[in-house]
This record gives C-alpha cells, sequence and structure tokens, in this order.
C-alpha cells in the first residue's frame, strides 16, 4: 500500500504578519497543521515547509542531513518573503524547535517559539533511535506490509541508522553555543511528560539566550508532540497571545 506522502502547506491570513511553522524530526508538516489553521483564522499567514526524508518511507530520510533539513528553512522563509512579508514569526517543534533557535541568530524575525526544543545532548541518542525505529515500524505497519517483511527490513534499517542519528546531538551543540546570539522575544514551550527531550533544555535555552522578552511556558500534563496532545488549544491560544504582543513594526538585525 503506498501512503500519499504529505506536503508542505501555506495557509494564508489577512494582518500582513507570517509565521514560518516547523515540525519535528521523523514528523511532518501535519504536526503543525491544526496550529497553522487556527493562526489563519486569526488572520496571520502561516507556511511549513517539509524536511527532506520526512514523511516518506523511512529509508530516505536515512540518506539526509541536517543541512538538507535546514535547507528546508531557508527555503521557507525565502518563500514567506517573496510573498512580500517583511514581519516573520518562527514556531517550531522539536528538531523544528531547534532550527527556530537558529532561525533566531540567522535571520530577521520579530520572535521565535521553540517548542519542546533539545538543547542537551546526554542521554539524547537513545530517545533519538528508539524514536527512530518506533517511526520506522509504525510507517511500514501503515504500508500494511507482512510481519516477515516488516522484520526483515527492520534488521536492515538499523544497521544504517548512525549516520543520521550521530548528527543530531552535534546539530544541538553547535546551535546551544550561538544561543547567546538571540536577542529578539522568545517564548519556550516545554511538555512536562515530554519522552524525547531532556525537559531541562527549556531552562537551558531560557539562561543562555541574550533576549530581554523570554519567557519559559511548562505544559506539565503534556507529551512531546505536544502540537497534537488533547489539550493542543491552550497551547495555540498561548502562542497567538505571544505573537499578538510583539512589537510588528521592528525586525531584529541579521547576526549570521
Amino acid at each position: 500500500m503506498k501512503i500519499v506522502p504529505p506536503k508542505p502547506f501555506t495557509f494564508n491570513g489577512e494582518n500582513g504578519r507570517a509565521v514560518l511553522l516547523l515540525h519535528g524530526f521523523t514528523g511532518s508538516t501535519a504536526d503543525v497543521r491544526m496550529l497553522g489553521r487556527f493562526l489563519q483564522k486569526n488572520g496571520y499567514t502561516t507556511h511549513a515547509p517539509l524536511f527532506p526524508g520526512h514523511g516518506v518511507p523511512p529509508e530516505q530520510l536515512l540518506e539526509t542531513t541536517p543541512d538538507d533539513w535546514w535547507k528546508a528553512v531557508e527555503e521557507g522563509y525565502g518563500h514567506l518573503r517573496a510573498q512580500g512579508f517583511e514581519h516573520i514569526a518562527v514556531c517550531g517543534l522539536s528538531l523544528g524547535g531547534l532550527f527556530t533557535l537558529k532561525a533566531g541568530y540567522t535571520y530577521k524575525v520579530n520572535g521565535i517559539i521553540p517548542m519542546c526544543a533539545p538543547a542537551i545532548t546526554e542521554k539524547q541518542d537513545e530517545r533519538l533511535y528508539n524514536g527512530l525505529l518506533q517511526y520506522a515500524e509504525a510507517y511500514k505497519g501503515y504500508e500494511k506490509k507482512e510481519e516477515q517483511t516488516i522484520e526483515k527490513e527492520m534488521n536492515d534499517f538499523k544497521k544504517d541508522t548512525e549516520t543520521v542519528l550521530s548528527a543530531i546531538p552535534s546539530l544541538i551543540t553547535t546551535i546551544r553555543e550561538r544561543l547567546r546570539e538571540i536577542k529578539m522575544p522568545i517564548e519556550i514551550i516545554q511538555a512536562g511528560r515530554d519522552e524525547m527531550v531532556d525537559t531541562g533544555s527549556a531552562n537551558v535555552i531560557y539562561d543562555q539566550v541574550s533576549s530581554r522578552q523570554k519567557h519559559v511556558r511548562w505544559y506539565e500534563e503534556a507529551p512531546h508532540v505536544i502540537t497534537l496532545w488533547e489539550e493542543k488549544e491552550i497551547v495555540h491560544e498561548h502562542i497567538l497571545a505571544f505573537l499578538e504582543q510583539l512589537d510588528w513594526k521592528e525586525r531584529s538585525e541579521t547576526h549570521g
């Protein structure tokens, strides 16, 4: 059974403001689609790129690198700029949250919202590995493959995960080293029951960014994929409240 892959989306709003939405590792634009629609209904144009290797057979993910994923972020930002938006905020989940931080010291943005973004590499390898295997096995199940086929393909898959998985802790470290360059307003969102990211990451980000306007918003009962949580509407409202109080007349200067 062939699975129809998710696609990038752009939802056009009417207030002249835009939000770049970034999904997580092994996730897709479906992670942020409901948030995108909610913000659109409140006037914001939202755009979510799809990272290469995501939303497709998991073997294709192993052929990609963080540079490939970041290029999708660059293209997403460029897409909004090409549409004439000068005022852009960036909001991302997990890996997307990590790239939200990178966008904060790379681009002219009005504010950033990292959600469940990793900033601590200890014990991250095992979590990433287990998450990747769960994703791969689930995808093969969706394809309606027989159990024997899935078992054989998973054994082959496990042999090839090292390259992509070893690149992520390095990416976390590189971005963490530049957190002090972030000066625009930041709303850090962290799930209390995060099974993928060390929840201490939220405090690391808060302590190390140079933003005068910064805040950590905790959701004690939420899981890692907080955008699909049963109480996601609360998260939506808090994100909107943060966006509404930003100074949309000014943008930060490029730092990178």
